[in-house]
């Protein structure tokens, strides 16, 4: 087995799993998608470490390394690698920059009878590949954006085509003031990796159109790549159009029957009525005190009903209310400033075969 690799297309492929002995503080501010994290050292070694190659040199500092991480300390570290490479093989490693770090847990590993290759360069140039990926989406796709009112199921017809990214599903959240999901987004770093793994993807398929549902700059608390905002900001753009009742029917199904659900597994079953007041809450100012006051009142009585004898029913008077009131008027307004980029209208299978035949 070679001591590097540096191919980082087929791991992005391949979906490579990886085995990260950063510290956890360096792992939690950014990874891979497929990698684990079984440190060589934990946040409070490293920081010792750290200050002791700062005042005495890279040698006093191995050594030190080496001192903290010994005995029965060691041996488990390396136990977890060696379960890690026997439960993934074809796993490679890394540190932050193919280092010490990685090289030490190569040779612990091959002493105890595996073997695993290290990332050359490690997690700096495994990023750096995956940013230029990010940047130069314009010139590998054309984009096709995927417009519709609120509730229309953007992402239900996006997931039905092999040239599309869910980014909604890549930052965890629905994209609107109501799009806070009861698991965390990932960090800005992750975001980014993960969305240019799916670009290489759809590049290497041979897909010449990518589409994307329209999104502002931000889903949630992550920002979009510059290259991909600036590709999408003239892009065609495709309005899918559904009724009323099935808009209803969707938001429904998404944000209260699914939501409910992932609170209840997640063990925060009360914790979804306070997080769609809060959401209300959030957009007091624009709706205007009268109409907040209207709003929140029927979600409190929907959710007393459900309460009651578990009918949903009552949430459709909340739900319609707020997208004929709300998000109807400021989506239709935001498309009217932009009605030269739209080339197509029509419901979901219109929309599908339109897309299609482009």
């Amino acid at each position: 087995m070679a001591e590097f690799y540096d191919d980082f297309k087929s791991i992005v492929l391949n979906k490579t799993p990886l085995l990260d002995v950063r510290a956890p503080v360096e792992f939690q501010s950014g990874a891979f998608l497929n990698a684990c994290n079984l440190p060589i050292m934990d946040d409070e070694e490293r920081r010792l470490v750290g200050i002791c190659y700062k005042n005495e040199g890279n040698a006093k500092a191995i050594e030190l390394g080496h001192k903290l991480v010994s005995g029965d300390v060691k041996e488990q570290r390396v136990r977890e690698w060696c379960d890690f490479i026997d439960a993934n093989p074809g796993a490679l490693l890394y540190c932050f920059r193919g280092g010490q770090r990685s090289k030490i847990s190569q040779q612990w590993i091959k002493e105890s009878g595996r073997e695993i290759s290290r990332l050359k360069g490690g997690y700096k140039a495994f990023r750096n590949y995956l940013l230029r990926e990010l940047e130069e989406v314009s010139s590998h796709f054309s984009p096709i954006v995927l417009g519709g009112r609120t509730g229309s199921g953007k992402t239900i017809v996006l997931q039905k085509m092999s040239n599309a990214i869910d980014l909604e599903a890549l930052a965890n959240h629905r994209g609107s003031s109501f799009g806070q999901k009861v698991t965390s987004q990932p960090s800005q770093i992750n975001f980014d990796n993960n969305l240019a793994y799916e670009l290489i993807a759809k590049k290497e398929e041979g897909h010449k159109t990518l589409v994307l549902e329209d999104e502002g700059k931000h889903v949630g608390s992550v920002f979009m790549p510059e290259s991909l905002v600036a590709s999408m900001a003239n892009a065609p753009l495709v309005i899918l159009e559904r009724p009323i009742e099935e808009r209803i029917a969707i938001t429904l199904d998404e944000y209260v029957i699914e939501a409910q659900r992932a609170y209840a597994d997640a063990g925060f079953e009360e914790g979804w009525a306070q997080n769609i007041q809060n959401s209300i809450k959030r957009i007091q100012r624009r709706l205007g005190n009268q109409r907040y006051e209207y709003v929140n009142t029927l979600f409190e009585e929907a959710f007393k009903k459900q309460k009651e004898d578990g009918s949903l029913e009552a949430h459709k008077g909340w739900i319609e209310y707020l997208l004929r009131e709300y998000y109807d008027p400021m989506y239709d307004y935001q498309i009217q400033k932009r009605a030269t980029q739209v080339v197509f209208r029509g419901n979901e299978k219109e929309v599908l075969a339109y897309i299609k035949s482009v």
